[in-house]
């Protein structure tokens, strides 16, 4: 006679991975469509005003040199921002794949690699394409030397922290703990977006068809591994 308890479980882990996969496609789509409709916006220039206003938003309207609050807060959006940056990325990705190397884990530091990689040369594909002028509303608070949309630094921390999330998702087991992984990476990568346009070195919408393409990036590498952990297992069955 079977356990209710154990019955119980194995539905609700059936119902968990019959569902990622339609979580995953439903954020794939949202991103694409969500970075085309930006990106057409933008080429029209009908968010021009909704730019504007939101930049300024973050500036002293009497000098606007000055973002808002005390100098503290300043140096500290600086010190954030650099965790969507390239270097800071290059290094923490580093140090997961050899970790999962030495840990024999060679499937998840291959997808952690591809994800990052063909993220990273997406976006600047998408720059060069769209070639869109860094804003020149206000001072700029830190050396920036490519195009602006879509944000390298939104879309890059959402590939990378939301790649590394659902790594440490697969290889836990406390529910508790995946929530928390996924909180923090989706923190960051709104933090980092955000202090792009604090720091006036891009337009709001930059920052969202960053968040966009990165979104759409990790879930398109999540579906991925997805369907071919399923594949395997049935082979192996």
């Amino acid at each position: 006679m079977s356990n209710p308890i154990t019955n119980l479980v194995r539905g609700m882990r059936d119902l968990r991975v019959h569902a990622l996969p339609m979580v995953l496609v439903a954020l794939l789509g949202a991103g694409v469509f969500a970075f085309i409709q930006i990106a057409d916006e933008m080429s029209e220039a009908e968010l021009d005003s909704f730019d504007r206003t939101l930049l300024l938003a973050f500036r002293n309207p009497d000098n606007l040199s000055q973002p808002i609050g005390p100098p503290w807060f300043r140096e500290f959006m600086a010190e954030l921002t650099a965790l969507g940056g390239y270097p800071l990325l290059t290094i923490i990705v580093s140090v997961v794949v050899g970790y999962l190397i030495i840990a024999r884990l060679y499937g998840p530091a291959l997808f952690t690699v591809l994800s990052v990689v063909t993220g990273t040369a997406m976006s600047h594909l998408l720059k060069l394409a769209y070639d869109r002028q860094r804003p020149d509303l206000v001072e700029q608070l830190v050396n920036v030397h490519t195009p602006s949309f879509p944000s390298g630094h939104a879309a890059m921390s959402a590939v990378v922290y939301l790649t590394l999330a659902s790594l440490i998702i697969r290889l836990v087991e406390s529910n508790a703990v995946r929530a928390y992984v996924l909180v923090v990476a989706v923190l960051l990568t709104f933090s980092i977006g955000v202090s792009r346009v604090y720091l006036g070195v891009h337009w709001p919408t930059d920052v969202a068809a960053g968040w966009a393409l990165g979104v759409a990036w990790a879930s398109l590498s999540w579906l991925v591994t997805a369907a071919l952990r399923l594949w395997r297992n049935r082979e192996r069955a």
